[in-house]
């Protein structure tokens, strides 16, 4: 069903077009959309109309015309206006109004169908019949994009989204909840990695420009076949999670990029815990002052080469091992051995995944 604003839009736009007043209403002769107050007293004749065999007749100096929706009656259109080409120019415009609730029915139900294939829905069988009822290609390569802006909620951001990617694109812009928009990206042309930072970053930049704040991307794999459009769409909203947990600087994130942050997202707190207790005792990453974790933060960054992280952190060297000797005796692990650096490295990411859960619990 086409919104009443729509309709309002289109009758404002076609009577600039055809210099005719134009009215919408509904089998029982309530206005829809209207481009003069001067026809409300229409709607008496609007609702004996729909109930008359004609298609079209002229009432009291106006034009009348049946506006169906597959062969049931959705609207009535009153024409009216000075010269001769008021019948004419009345039944163009019922015909563009006609093939507008065709064009939002079919995109309603592609709407749909992607809604159900995102969710896993649909049966095999359904994906590849109802696939191809609405001329949906199911061999082409596809990614699946979930966008989440700080006011995700409003309607306007899938409006946008969609105007972005354009009317005529191949890709499908739908909401499976009120929180994100997702976009199933078609990869058919071009390189498909540089199709997906495209798409991303001229998104951010599209939104940006439209005052939309807090503007998150991710995205999933890669896949060649519209039954597994669903996993893709699966690894975009882990990337989401997961990029606000370990990369929190960055506003687009790839499921490819996401490393053991992927792991340790999987994991119950529970385990989280012990592993913690198991290698700091009592203590946590989180007890250590600022100086030691901007040490351990830039030693990790550095690939632990001790001559690179003194020099950015204005240190001499001696100092940096002083304080890595010092870490060791208190935690039992020496960050220049690989395997212990490892150890520490994934201590601190479940630390922030642990506190990351924690503020879901309050």
């Amino acid at each position: 069903m086409i919104s009443n604003q729509i309709l309002q839009n289109t009758i404002d736009s076609l009577k600039s077009i055809a210099r005719v007043e134009l009215c919408v209403m509904d089998v029982d002769g309530k206005e829809v959309a209207s481009t003069t107050p001067d026809m409300e007293s229409c709607a008496g004749a609007a609702a004996g109309f729909a109930g008359s065999p004609a298609d079209s007749q002229e009432i009291q100096g106006y034009q009348y015309f049946k506006i169906f929706d597959e062969q049931q009656l959705e609207y009535i259109l009153i024409a009216g206006g000075p010269g001769e080409n008021v019948y004419m120019l009345g039944k163009m415009v019922a015909f563009q109004i006609q093939s507008l609730l065709v064009a939002y029915k079919e995109r309603f139900d592609k709407d749909n169908f992607i809604k159900n294939l995102l969710l896993d829905n649909l049966l095999l069988v359904d994906i590849y019949s109802r696939a191809k009822k609405l001329h949906i290609q199911t061999d082409v390569k596809r990614v699946v994009m979930i966008i989440e802006t700080e006011n995700s909620k409003d309607s306007n951001v899938l409006e946008m989204v969609r105007a972005n990617f354009g009317s005529n694109s191949k890709d499908f812009i739908t909401a499976v909840d009120e929180n994100n928009v997702i976009v199933v990206k078609d990869l058919s042309e071009g390189d498909p990695a540089r199709e997906i930072e495209k798409a991303a970053k001229g998104t951010e930049s599209a939104l940006a420009k439209e005052g939309v704040r807090g503007v998150r991307i991710s995205y999933g794999t890669i896949v060649s076949e519209i039954k597994d459009v669903s996993r893709s769409y699966k690894e975009a909203k882990m990337a989401l999670d997961v990029g606000k947990i370990f990369f929190g600087e960055r506003d687009i994130v790839a499921y490819s990029e996401l490393g053991i942050g992927r792991l340790i997202y999987q994991l119950p707190i529970p385990l989280c815990k012990m592993f913690i207790k198991e290698i700091f005792g009592g203590k946590s990453p989180d007890d250590f002052d600022e100086e030691t974790l901007t040490t351990i933060n830039k030693f990790f960054e550095n690939s632990l080469n001790v001559s690179e992280t003194s020099r950015q952190l204005f240190i001499h060297r001696n100092t940096l091992v002083y304080r890595l000797d010092k870490l060791q005796k208190s935690t039992g692990l020496d960050l220049r051995v690989f395997e212990d650096a490892i150890t520490f490295k994934i201590a601190l990411m479940v630390v922030k995944y642990m506190k990351y859960m924690e503020t879901f619990e309050y």
